[in-house]
């Protein structure tokens, strides 16, 4: 099945408000756009650092070529809001949501001749943490014995919660009182290694998608055609600066195929890296007099799912039960040991994922295509893309060799 028509998997549009909480009235707000030669300032078509104001989509590329100019600043707030009040109006914000709608694009960003969102990313790789929530721990813990056969896994987590309890909750990552709890697990037969970086001093941290390849809101997100248990996983995902600074938030959906990591934690990178399996929020909110580190740490990020089925999910993600800290996870990925002259994003990781039975009893959840999936948070908005395969959706054509060619041409 490919998803051609917007009718068959919406039945409205999207407001503004929603997306963006207030139409970014409220915070500073960063993101990209693909600006048509028409409405370019100097007739070259291609991405362009935009921000809010008042409801419009602002161009801020007179002062910004890439998000890492931004996220480099030494007060990006203020040099982003003198840049929104000075630049030109692409739209409104609601004119360009409708816009970015995925049937509604041309098959190719070269071809487009309307202002449509990009993912607010461009030169940042995009990093990950895994097995941050106890309730995430578990669940990748019945991956790896279900060795990928989801049938299993009803009867693999019971008995692991059965052998657990309530013990990880009360755990620090990486304090004294993990020894004694790995002996017994080891004991009990159920120690693994997503246990290691679940309790363990290390955290997993893994590269989840290459610059410029996410998606963004209204776009179709991919499963491989191969996989018969994957799930979406709604997160927070932190904008950090070069040197290692946390200066914003977004919300993202780090798709993940099952029984691919299950069958063996090698198959990482075909599980979290394919074509459509990034999804973060259209904007990037700064850390401002409106929105802190604090309050991101305090979301609680909402996953709604409706299927063509008919079939509904919920549930959600609270940020104050992650067992490790955001700025402990940023400092174990850039450090004097790792750098990132470009800055970075980083997902914090899930404890909510689907997996209450879909078809069959014992089967739980997975992806049908045509899913609808809704991310979201009071303080960063709402995130909503369609599920399709990953030869299905638009393939990813822009790369950072033809965004370098387009800042030769500006």
């Amino acid at each position: 099945m490919s998803i051609t028509s917007l009718s068959t998997v919406t039945g409205h549009e999207f407001s503004a408000d929603e997306i963006v909480p207030g139409s970014g009235r409220t915070g500073t707000w960063i993101g990209r756009a693909w600006v048509p030669a028409a409405l370019a300032k100097n007739g070259v078509a291609g991405p362009r650092i935009v921000t809010l104001r008042d409801g419009l989509v602002i161009d801020a590329s007179a002062r910004f070529q890439t998000i890492s100019d931004v996220l480099s600043a030494p007060e990006p707030v203020k040099v982003v809001r003198e840049a929104g009040a000075s630049g030109a109006s692409l739209g409104a914000l609601q004119t360009v949501l409708n816009d970015s709608l995925f049937t509604r694009r041309a098959a190719r960003l070269a071809d487009e001749t309307r202002v449509v969102l990009m993912a607010p990313n461009d030169i940042q790789p995009i990093k990950a943490c895994g097995v941050t929530f106890v309730r995430s721990l578990l669940e990748r813990v019945v991956e790896e014995k279900a060795k990928g056969d989801k049938a299993k896994a009803l009867q693999i987590r019971k008995l692991i919660h059965d052998s657990l309890g309530d013990d990880l909750s009360k755990t620090k990552p990486g304090s004294p009182a993990t020894v004694e709890l790995k002996k017994r697990l080891i004991a009990e037969g159920v120690w693994s290694q997503y246990l290691e970086v679940g309790i363990g001093p290390d955290a997993e941290v893994f590269t989840k998608a290459q610059p410029s390849s996410a998606v963004t809101h209204g776009m179709q997100i991919g499963v491989l055609p191969e996989s018969t248990w994957n799930n979406p996983e709604p997160e927070v995902v932190l904008a950090v600066s070069p040197a290692g600074k946390i200066v914003g938030a977004t919300i993202g959906n780090d798709v993940n195929l099952r029984d691919y990591e299950g069958r063996s934690a090698l198959l990482l990178g075909e599980a979290k890296d394919q074509n459509g399996s990034c999804a973060l929020g259209a904007f990037i909110r700064l850390f401002d007099e409106t929105f802190s580190l604090e309050d991101a740490e305090q979301c609680e990020v909402e996953l709604t799912l409706e299927g063509p089925d008919g079939y509904q999910v919920s549930g959600r993600n609270k940020m104050a039960e992650i067992s490790r800290s955001p700025a402990t996870l940023v400092a174990q990925v850039c450090s004097d040991n790792h750098q990132y002259p470009d800055g970075f994003l980083l997902f914090l990781g899930t404890m909510f994922a689907p997996t209450a039975d879909r078809d069959k009893p014992g089967e739980g959840f997975t992806h049908k295509l045509g899913d609808r999936v809704e991310i979201a948070t009071p303080h960063l908005g709402r995130l909503v893309n369609w599920v399709n395969h990953t030869d299905k959706i638009p393939r990813w054509e822009y790369g950072v060799g033809e965004f370098i060619r387009f800042l030769r041409k500006t």
